[in-house]
């Protein structure tokens, strides 16, 4: 046996003949049967923990045994969202050295005080980045991070983890973070666009290896709730409404980010810890809405299918077809499962519910994986409805924030996304003594801190935290992972109509492409937006393909580029109000007179109805583009492009263009390769489009399939799995293997 030392820029590693290699900048090392170990305890004896010939259980075990409740503590907490740097005007600022980033001297990588607070203070070891100036400042940052907590208790390193940052288009339902320098690839819904759970494992092997050059090594997703309700806003950010599609996709992801080549169980220096999201699924809010606020805290289904919901993590990311077995974390949801706890008749938040978490996801599941709440579900609530930054502790608001806690730690829950401060943990120990005993409840501490442990050791974060910055300015946003991203934004676009194949466009033809209009409307926070006038494609970019002109009568074509309708479900001076996906004003004559569900502290009612009221969409306005342009064209052609965030009722316009295609979050230039017949498209339609408001509301929202589907002019169903190439309707074994459910 054998082992050789080398000094690098970003760090010291140590390579172990036939065994580990390490990474580390101060730490002492061990030299025991020929092998070299970290000395991360300082003890000058190799503990278990450090042995990395050990199972990551067993090494989970010994730490979790060594660490105080508070050390706990601090793994069952995730930092606030991260910028590196922060710079003004950026969410979740940031000092250094007592000063604001630009006035500090500091270099971008360099850490500010309140993640070295949250690290020592807190023991924080799970950190949320948002952010990076690029890919170098993110590894460099890594390094200077790792490099600070080596040197506190244990060593034990950070768990980087990121949301979403690999979108073409965000979309504003969500934190997305920023990777500017990342390969780019459609949303969720236009990734099922493909049907290929193999370019799904494509995409998320070079996702994982992506994050790996960052330093990320928790990826906060996949998303793989069952999108049955059209209105839902996170309905693009999914993998659609049918449960096979949907398994498939689970474990071509989980399988593709966690999977580390040649490994015995498949984890190792490659591999990204998955945190599937949402349990028991979230995409049965009644009437459309989303339970990041409490207006839409309800769940529902009234068509009995919540056993259906939980398939894409019980036939999916609990049973996938790699070595690592199951997806490493899952995420409740914030939703009330109305009604479904029939043992404990509880109508609390998922995280809060015994038979959700403990009975169904733990128990007859069998997930001994992490289980992390989702972002703040344990403050207490806003004083009234229409808020986003209060606690989403939905029917626990009677309780202390540190009752909430415990009631989570007791269902089997580990970590509590957004919570950041170790004391209502600590004060939920103290209770938990009380209720169980000290033996009992340190146990189940340590139970939680095994878990979130190994999944920091399989990763091999305790081998080698470190990141060569040159080989991630190589890795990260290189041409090969960048030209497969742009083949899948490609291969996304649906082309829905072609009459008189009217497309594909020749080059250079005189092109009219409207200005877009969108109203104030409140945002994701809930904050107004002000009015905006926006050009939907760059010109310099049209001018690659086409003579651009301002005067639609002059054009060869008129392309309009349009996104599904944008409205609110619910403001304090109305209340409840309809999810339309129609651009006209919409009045719900046909929704439920009262409510499946309701009830909470700020409202008077239950009832939760918005029949007979009229709801208006805030970009009501891109109807108006078509139709104009329809007018000043003069018979000659008009396409529309539409950006489905939603299934829109495209009744309202299709009878008036000559040809339609449907993106999920793709790069412009991607739609105009098509329309000029560079590409053939080749996506089919991962959803139904609705045939009027109606069918849509009077739908069940846990189910998908009873939807009716639009008929064009032409004659063609826009149902799910139907697209057309330049020759026509597209019918191949695509659209046999999978089905809407």
């Amino acid at each position: 046996m054998a082992f050789k030392i080398e000094n690098k820029s970003y760090c010291k590693i140590a390579f172990n003949e036939g065994g580990a290699t390490l990474g580390y900048q101060d730490i002492p090392l061990i030299e025991q049967d020929g092998y070299v170990f970290k000395d991360l305890a300082r003890s000058g004896e190799l503990l278990p923990f450090e042995d990395w010939r050990l199972s990551p259980g067993e090494r989970a075990q010994d730490l979790a045994a060594r660490l105080s409740i508070e050390e706990i503590a601090g793994l069952m907490l995730y930092s606030p969202h991260q910028m590196v740097p922060s710079l003004p005007g950026m969410p979740f600022q940031a000092t250094y050295d007592g000063k604001p980033f630009i006035e500090s001297g500091k270099e971008d990588h360099e850490l500010s005080d309140q993640l070295k607070e949250f690290l020592v203070e807190e023991h924080i070891r799970h950190i949320l980045a948002l952010q990076y100036k690029d890919a170098v400042v993110a590894a460099k940052w890594n390094n200077e991070m790792q490099s600070f907590v080596e040197g506190l208790p244990f060593g034990i390193p950070v768990n980087t983890s990121s949301d979403p940052r690999h979108g073409a288009e965000s979309a504003t339902a969500e934190f997305k973070s920023s990777g500017a320098d990342v390969s780019k690839w459609p949303e969720g819904m236009g990734m099922s666009a493909l049907f290929d759970p193999d370019m799904v494992q494509e995409f998320a092997k070079i996702a994982a290896k992506e994050y790996r050059a960052l330093g990320i090594t928790t990826a906060l997703g996949p998303q793989i709730d069952l999108a049955t309700e059209p209105r839902w806003m996170r309905y693009k950010d999914t993998f659609g409404g049918s449960t096979n599609l949907t398994i498939d996709y689970v474990k071509a992801y989980v399988d593709g980010m966690q999977t580390t080549e040649n490994s015995i169980d498949g984890w190792g220096s490659d591999s990204v810890n998955t945190m599937v999201k949402h349990w028991p699924g979230g995409g049965t809010g009644e009437g459309g809405r989303d339970a990041h606020y409490a207006f839409g805290a309800y769940a529902v289904y009234p068509g009995d299918a919540f056993t259906n919901h939980l398939r894409p993590f019980t036939e999916g990311a609990f049973q996938l077809d790699g070595p690592t077995k199951r997806a490493a974390s899952v995420m409740p949801y914030y939703t009330i499962s109305n009604h479904i706890d029939q043992k404990n008749h509880e109508n609390v938040g998922n995280a809060y519910s015994e038979y959700i978490i403990h009975d169904l996801l733990r128990t007859k599941y069998k997930y001994s994986g992490v289980v992390c709440t989702d972002w703040g579900i344990t403050a207490d609530p806003a004083p009234n409805m229409d808020h986003f930054f209060g606690g989403r502790c939905y029917g626990e608001n009677g309780l202390t924030e540190a009752r909430r806690h415990l009631k989570i730690i007791e269902n089997g829950v580990d970590q509590f996304g957004g919570n950041s401060s170790i004391e209502p943990i600590l004060k939920a120990y103290e209770f938990g003594c009380e209720k169980y005993g000290k033996k009992l409840m340190r146990k189940r501490l340590e139970l939680s801190a095994e878990r979130l442990l190994i999944n920091m050791f399989q990763v091999g974060l305790f081998e080698n935290p470190y990141v060569d910055p040159m080989e991630s300015k190589r890795i990260v946003g290189c041409k090969e992972y960048v030209d497969a991203g742009y083949e899948a934004q490609l291969r996304s676009v649906v082309l829905l109509k072609n009459k008189d194949h009217v497309l594909p466009i020749k080059d250079k033809v005189k092109v009219y492409v409207p200005e877009r209009t969108i109203k104030a409307k409140k945002n994701f926070f809930r904050m107004m937006d002000e009015p905006q006038t926006i050009k939907p494609v760059d010109d310099q970019v049209l001018s690659r393909y086409f003579i651009v002109t301002s005067n639609p009568e002059d054009a060869d074509v008129g392309i309009v580029f349009l996104d599904s309708p944008m409205t609110d479900p619910y403001n304090e001076e109305e209340g409840y109000l309809p999810i339309s996906l129609q651009y006209r004003p919409y009045t719900a004559k046909k929704a439920r007179t009262v409510s499946l569900a309701g009830g909470d502290f700020r409202e008077k009612s239950k009832n939760r109805s918005y029949q007979g009221k009229t709801v208006y969409a805030a970009n009501e306005s891109d109807l108006d583009n078509i139709l104009m342009v329809r007018e000043k064209m003069q018979g000659k052609p008009v396409i529309a492009v539409i950006n489905l965030n939603n299934p829109a009722v495209v009744a309202e316009f299709e009878p008036y263009v000559d040809g339609m295609l449907a993106e999920f979050g793709v790069e412009k230039r991607a739609v105009l390769d098509i329309i000029t017949g560079r590409v053939t498209p080749s996506g089919l339609l991962p959803c139904r489009l609705p045939k009027d408001m109606e069918t849509v509301e009077v739908h069940k929202e846990d189910i998908a399939a009873d939807i009716k589907a639009y008929v064009d002019t032409e004659g063609h169903p826009y149902d799910f799995s139907y697209g057309m190439n330049f020759d026509g309707v597209i019918c191949d074994d695509r659209s046999k293997k999978y089905q809407l459910d």
